[in-house]
């Protein structure tokens, strides 16, 4: 068939961008743009990068405040002839959020839910709101937009739009692109308008009306109409068609839909400014399934008679997966549930009670029983089960990308998919090929019911040869997927991952009509630049590549699991964004708190690699001296969360102390580096005459200066130091209890020997009626922790030294040592080994380190008194990542309280919220999750946090009293064990 008449050429080369004169381009952003504009050297770093291998530059940021506002962005942009690229999350996996252009991130501000139409199940959001929050504001409907990919807590819906995302749901409910309703878009000359399913009549009517709407219109059906017998020979009829653009929304006969059309286009045609979603009904209940088969071949074989039963869900696992997750002690209790096998199938059911899906269960099970290969099966109904179990799967990505004694992996070929009959023939071949290119490390996932498979693959990114052997397997396993009549992105897009191979699976007259198609929206190649048409090669932008020289400085923490290496540890982030989420467990407190890409941890992270300037158009250039990174991790909490909460274990809060102790090295540090980082030595000071020392800290006038040369907040009222401090008060008393269970050593912190000696009284209440012998320090020492927290690491060295020499009698006979404080505990258990990396002594502390909840509820026989109270407890957020609370709940339920644990963080973390200009991310940090669960409290309930951050932060902005575990614990002890 010949070409339509009056089609545009299609854009096939890519050609240079035009110059932009960015001072001028960034004035016009500033002068008339309702929002952030970034072009600093921090924002440039921060945005350079996605979950993908490669990296681009930007030439600025925008953050818009309004729909409207980022219209008129793009209009300067086009004035300026500056390419755009939009972004949510910036979870791409395939490189399609990272360009040398002008960001527009719309996760900040633009993330509304504008109308919802219960009757229509419809809703109309913005592009920046993100799909579980979304869901979370739905709720009350009863409506849910159904796909939901494993980021399902940070992936925005605009995100979802441009990568027509999927994720497990999609076996229920489709791709993105069968839940839009309609788009509201923005082309790069300016055309603005809503778009959707077209009629027959409403087509002629936009005819007649003329203009560019028309224009593109009638041009798109030329070209759906010249390359009609093409688009239906090869675009594969399976459930995850992914890659290239959506042309058979547009073919003859169907309904023309402009809008399922542009979904996947990934920011390459146009702008989404609003999007009207089609809704689902949340369902009532869930079951899983989880099947174990000989291996996962078989279990790919299986999934089409499981399909037939239409469950909601249809994950597979290979045996691989799960040991990398046992490997790296992820998800232990989930991982227990799993049934004998080497493959695995998860499979949920839904109904309108637990009964019907149950039953629905159950007529799976009985079909498979006695079949050929029938697999081991385990049945579950509790929602809590169930979550582990999703998020054991949920958490692939991470698990397989830096396994202990095992190459570092990479995406490349994350997410391919073929018809779900042919599965099990793909993987066969998949594996064979691996096995071929050295990569038989790969372990193989996905949504096996779609045919859809993740890996991660150790490519070799920093070599010539390596990069030669990962662009040819990429062309082999591209050939490879099309001969299953599959699609090379099965759910993360084409971006630069997969742009260079689309004419493998489309073929040079299907590539020519997406050059059309772009021609039509973005004639001049503005838009997201280099992905899908005319793509870069899969092997240019690369993060690391060939070229790639980073700084390996000298430091101060050992980094064990890291090789010893800082650029290793920096390069444990690989971009999932986790750290983005608003909701579950404490990380990240400042980006929950400023919404700031650069004040994420993987911000943080970018910072940092780019800080080693490993790239000749590197962003940070004066390395530890980086005022961007200092910035970036000035608002960072060092909480710890994302040791234990990101699938990668990103350890800011010590790379933060690393950069300080070199920034600040050899000169001048904030005033707040010598009132809050040498606290311990103030304090044993202040013992000397405490009543003055309040008296000067909290009279009129002097408090306001002492704060003032302190580098101290001056909203923030000081702790008063106690008349006495427990140590020097215990030492008069002697040791006592029967010790017919053992001694222990209670360690008195600085913060409760000096600041709250009552907590170490009343856990010496505890531990003697649990039949112990308490014993203390002979003298007054400290574990660091201010230190280490300020980057002073050569002084924090030096007292945990003395520490150890003092301690080392205690613990070489095995005696275990009682922490009070969360945050000094955790010293002990972690910071300590990390900066004295070969001391034996260390390796004891660590070991025989315990808190009060652990040592308690492993003492045989001991039983806790009753306590019929309800309670909140907010955990010091080091004791979430290091040291873990269960304990805790364990024993206050067995004393009958009913607990309610606060998640996130309260925002005080030690020095940080009495830091002069902290105060209002701190108290944001609080109302996140704290003080709301402590208005909502009955005055009865118990206000329980062990950290002493946690109950100052409490007692600053509420009416409220928290207190410790051991002061519960004594207060209800019966009469004579006290």
């Amino acid at each position: 068939m010949g070409r339509a008449v009056g089609l545009p050429d299609p854009v096939l080369v890519r050609g240079p961008q035009p110059y932009v004169r960015i001072r001028d381009l960034e004035e016009d952003l500033r002068a008339r743009v309702d929002g952030e504009v970034r072009f600093d050297p921090g924002s440039r770093g921060a945005y350079s990068t996605d979950g993908s291998n490669y990296r681009q530059v930007p030439l600025g940021v925008v953050v818009p405040r309004t729909i409207d506002a980022a219209v008129e962005a793009v209009a300067v942009c086009r004035e300026h002839q500056a390419p755009i690229t939009s972004r949510g999350g910036g979870t791409s996996l395939a490189g399609q959020t990272c360009n040398t252009a002008v960001i527009i991130d719309w996760s900040k501000y633009c993330r509304r839910l504008v109308s919802v139409d219960e009757r229509a199940r419809t809703c109309v959001v913005e592009p920046g709101i993100v799909l579980d929050e979304l869901n979370r504001q739905l709720a009350p409907t009863g409506l849910m937009f159904g796909p939901k990919p494993s980021t399902h807590a940070q992936c925005t819906i605009g995100g979802m739009i441009g990568n027509n995302s999927c994720g497990s749901t999609a076996q229920a409910y489709g791709k993105t692109a069968e839940n839009v309703a309609r788009l509201e878009i923005l082309t790069y000359d300016g055309t603005r308008m809503w778009v959707g399913p077209t009629s027959e009549e409403e087509y002629e009517r936009i005819l007649a009306e003329g203009g560019r709407r028309a224009d593109i219109y009638r041009q798109l059906r030329e070209i759906a109409v010249e390359h009609a017998e093409q688009i239906r020979a090869r675009f594969p009829d399976i459930p995850r068609r992914v890659s290239g653009y959506n042309l058979d929304r547009l073919l003859p006969g169907g309904a023309f839909d402009l809008a399922g059309a542009l979904v996947g286009s990934e920011g390459t045609l146009v702008t989404v400014l609003r999007a009207e979603l089609n809704l689902v009904p949340v369902p009532a209940a869930e079951v899983l399934l989880l099947l174990g088969y000989h291996d996962i071949l078989t279990a790919a074989r299986a999934v089409l008679r499981i399909a037939a039963h239409h469950p909601h869900q249809l994950e597979g696992v290979d045996d691989k997966l799960i040991s990398y997750e046992r490997r790296r002690h992820m998800h232990p209790e989930a991982l227990g549930q799993l049934p004998e096998g080497g493959g695995w199938l998860m499979v949920s059911f839904t109904g309108g009670s637990k009964e019907e899906a149950r039953r629905r269960a159950e007529a799976l099970m009985d079909e498979l029983h006695g079949s050929d290969h029938e697999p081991q099966m385990a049945f579950f109904d509790d929602e809590r089960t169930e979550h582990e179990l999703w998020e054991m799967r949920e958490a692939g990505l991470g698990a397989t990308a830096r396994v202990p004694e095992m190459r570092v992996t990479w995406e490349g070929w994350e997410d391919s998919a073929v018809p779900p009959e042919r599965l099990a023939d793909y993987l066969r071949d998949l594996r064979r090929l691996f096995s071929e290119f050295g990569y038989d490390e790969a372990a193989l996932y996905g949504h096996f019911g779609q045919g859809c498979v993740h890996t991660r693959i150790p490519f070799d990114l920093v070599t010539a040869d390596g990069i030669a052997a990962f662009h040819a397997f990429l062309r082999r396993a591209a050939d490879l997927v099309v001969s299953c009549g599959g699609s090379l992105s099965g759910e993360h897009g084409d971006g630069q991952s997969r742009g260079e191979l689309l004419p493998v699976m489309f073929g040079a007259d299907i590539i020519a009509a997406f050059g059309q198609v772009k021609a039509v929206f973005d004639p001049d190649n503005r838009m997201n630049p280099g992905k899908i048409v005319a793509p870069y090669g899969v092997t240019e932008n690369l993060r690391l590549g060939a070229d790639w020289t980073p700084a390996e400085p000298e430091v101060t923490f050992g980094y064990p699991d890291d090789q010893g290496s800082f650029q290793w540890a920096v390069m444990r982030c690989v971009g999932v964004g986790q750290c983005r989420s608003h909701t579950g467990g404490v990380m990240c407190p400042s980006y929950r708190a400023t919404g700031e890409e650069e004040h994420s941890t993987r911000g943080r992270a970018r910072l940092l690699f780019e800080m080693l300037n490993g790239h000749t158009d590197a962003t940070i250039t004066d390395g530890w001296h980086s005022r961007a990174v200092h910035d970036a991790l000035d608002l960072c909490l060092a909480c710890k969360g994302c040791k234990s909460d990101c699938p990668m274990n990103v350890d800011m809060a010590t790379y933060k102390a690393e950069f300080l102790s070199h920034h600040y090295a050899h000169r001048p540090r904030p005033a707040a580096h010598y009132s809050m980082g040498w606290l311990p030595l103030w304090a044993r000071l202040a013992a000397a005459a405490p009543g003055a020392v309040n008296a000067l800290t909290h009279a009129p006038g002097l408090a306001g200066l002492v704060k003032r040369l302190g580098g101290i907040e001056p909203g923030r009222t000081l702790p008063a130091f106690a008349r006495a401090r427990f140590s020097d008060a215990y030492r008069r008393r002697g040791s006592r209890g029967s010790g017919e269970r053992g001694r222990v050593l209670l360690w008195p912190d600085t913060f409760t020997d000096n600041l709250s000696p009552r907590i170490a009284v009343a856990a010496v209440k505890v531990l003697e009626a649990a039949g112990y012998r308490v014993l203390i320090p002979p003298r007054t020492l400290c574990c660091g922790l201010t230190w280490i927290s300020t980057g002073q690491l050569g002084i924090a060295r030096r007292v945990l030294r003395r520490t150890l020499r003092t301690l080392a009698p205690v613990l070489r006979q095995g005696i275990p040592i009682v922490g009070l404080e969360p945050s000094c505990t955790a010293v002990f258990r972690d910071d300590a080994t990390a900066l004295l990396p070969h001391d034996r002594d260390v390796t004891r502390l660590a070991e025989q380190s315990t808190t009060l909840a652990e040592l308690l509820t492993r003492t045989e026989g001991w039983q806790p008194p009753r306590i019929d109270r309800e309670a909140v407890c907010q955990p010091h957020c080091h004791q979430h990542a290091v040291l873990g609370h269960q304990a805790d709940q364990d024993l206050l339920t067995r004393a009958g309280v009913r607990l309610r644990t606060v998640g996130g963080c309260c925002g005080l973390a030690g020095d940080f919220g009495f830091t002069a200009g902290h105060m209002e991310v701190s108290l944001a940090c609080a109302e996140h999750e704290l003080l709301p669960a402590i208005r909502e409290a009955d005055p009865d309930t118990l206000i329980m946090a062990d950290g002493f951050s946690c109950r100052t932060q409490i007692a600053d902005t509420s009416s409220r009293r928290a207190v410790h575990l051991a002061e519960v614990l004594a207060a209800h002890l019966p009469a004579g064990r006290s």
